[in-house]
């Protein structure tokens, strides 16, 4: 089974949303996201949640394929977002998440959402905690 495929297998809930990866690595992770009916607002745009979501699964999919040696995995303990224009019902966002800092214990991911225009649809700074 190819890497993404098996990272994609290992998460349930991004399966779920209908995230797709594209590039995963420690460097940078690269998904894509169709805005769906059912995951927007009663006003046909993105709903935050979800966005927040497809963020949180590109960041912590980097930094868990960034952990240190005999880790056990990686839990988001904060994480803040800019909200920059709801994407409506029909686009197909992207998002790209790269490191800001990756250390033992924690790592620092930083997440761009631009829909096919690139317009910046959402910024998102997450902190992953390293377990042991």
């Amino acid at each position: 089974m190819d890497p993404l495929a098996q990272i994609a297998e290992a998460q349930p809930y991004s399966r779920l949303l209908g995230v797709k990866l594209l590039e995963a690595s420690q460097e940078r992770v690269i998904g894509e996201l169709l805005v769906r009916k059912e995951l927007c607002t009663a006003g046909g745009t993105m709903h935050g949640g979800c966005m927040m979501s497809f963020c949180d699964i590109l960041g912590a999919t980097g930094a868990w394929l960034a952990i240190p040696e005999g880790a056990k995995g990686t839990t988001t303990i904060d994480s803040n977002t800019a909200f920059l224009s709801g994407p409506p019902e029909g686009t197909l966002v992207t998002g790209i998440s790269t490191p800001v800092r990756i250390g033992r214990r924690l790592s620092v991911w930083q997440t761009e959402v631009t829909d096919p225009a690139g317009k910046k649809v959402c910024l998102v700074t997450q902190t992953q905690l390293v377990l042991t």
